[in-house]
């Protein structure tokens, strides 16, 4: 049996009016697919999308661009699996400003594990404003959690109270 990423790559390439598709179907059924937009900023293009494994590695390709989409994904908005970016979606989302996952990091973090410098919100959360059943901040408003102000089931500070209100005003109005 002969080595097949040691063969050519026949990929179907097709050029739109947006950017250029790659495609590949493997001889076992794998399907690969890239799209990389013509449009370009800081030597990355505006929107990179990838699919599969890559037929000429055999492993995924990272998605790279101002906007990244694949399993795994860096851009300044990345979506994916696995994502880092300036803002980040996905189950591991490591954003600087915004992250939303499943675990996920940033200055604003919304997850199940949510690792957040200013404000989070989750199941597992910290920030400076942490809400979710387990939280760790300065203001905190959880079920359970450690801080300096907390408004729990048990335990109302008064300073938390008024901030949490304050804050809900705020967003509602």
């Amino acid at each position: 049996m002969k080595n097949l990423l040691l063969e050519p790559i026949d990929y179907k390439i097709e050029k739109t009016r947006w950017g250029t598709w790659r495609r590949h179907l493997s001889p076992s059924g794998s399907y690969f697919a890239e799209f990389t937009s013509h449009g370009m900023l800081f030597g990355l293009p505006m929107l990179h999308y990838t699919r599969g494994l890559c037929p000429e590695t055999g492993s995924r390709k990272t998605a790279k661009g101002i906007i990244a989409v694949g399993r795994l994904a860096v851009g300044l908005i990345a979506f994916g699996h696995a994502s880092f970016g300036l803002i980040a979606f996905g189950q591991l989302a490591v954003g600087i400003l915004f992250g939303l996952g499943q675990a996920c990091t940033g200055l604003f973090a919304v997850g199940q594990l949510a690792i957040a410098a200013v404000f989070g919100i989750g199941q597992f959360v910290t920030g400076f404003v942490a809400v979710g059943q387990f939280a760790i901040g300065k203001y905190v408003l959880a079920q359970a959690g450690l801080g300096k102000h907390i408004w729990n089931p048990n335990a109302a500070d008064p300073e938390a109270v008024e901030f949490f209100k304050t804050l809900w005003y705020r967003i509602t109005t």
